[in-house]
């Protein structure tokens, strides 16, 4: 029987279930990393997943200040934890993995938080990524390579000009 191939989405559900035990523990990061990662053979998968969770923890302050900004009346333990580490996971990708898509990380949090969270998760999440994409392609921060990693602007509907 042939293995399942695994995608990116399952990938980041399993880093966003490792950053949630972590979170809850505190410690044991390799442990637990192993535990949810031990169906995932591919080495190029099982790094994804391990160096998304190491940029995550690394710049934690960096990523919840991110978030802090565009909560100006939250405070971020009011955040529902699951939200929280879906925004990490796409601040991180934006900030720290050159070769994804702005749109497909959005996409992809936006969609986790669908199965993983409150029914109003997906558009809180949305409206912070989407000012944050905004404000880093502003501020000339938003580093993608390769073809169509950077989207233009949305088309301008016909009949203006």
């Amino acid at each position: 029987m042939a293995a399942k191939k695994i995608n990116r989405r399952d990938l980041r559900e399993k880093s966003l279930q490792i950053l949630y035990a972590y979170e809850l523990r505190g410690e044991g990061l390799t442990d637990i990393s192993n535990d949810v990662l031990i169906d995932i053979t591919n080495e190029n998968a099982r790094e994804f997943s391990i160096g998304l969770v190491n940029k995550i923890i690394a710049n934690k302050n960096i990523l919840d200040d991110k978030i802090s900004e565009r909560v100006n009346n939250w405070e971020m333990d009011r955040i529902a934890l699951i939200d929280r580490l879906l925004l990490r996971i796409g601040i991180a990708e934006l900030l720290f993995f050159p070769d994804i898509p702005p749109k497909v990380t959005i996409n992809e949090v936006i969609e986790i938080a669908k199965d993983f969270s409150t029914s109003n998760s997906g558009k809180f999440i949305n409206g912070i990524l989407d000012a944050i994409l905004t404000q880093l392609k502003k501020s000339g921060k938003l580093v993608k390579t390769g073809r169509g990693l950077v989207e233009e602007s949305l088309p301008k509907k016909s009949g203006k000009k």
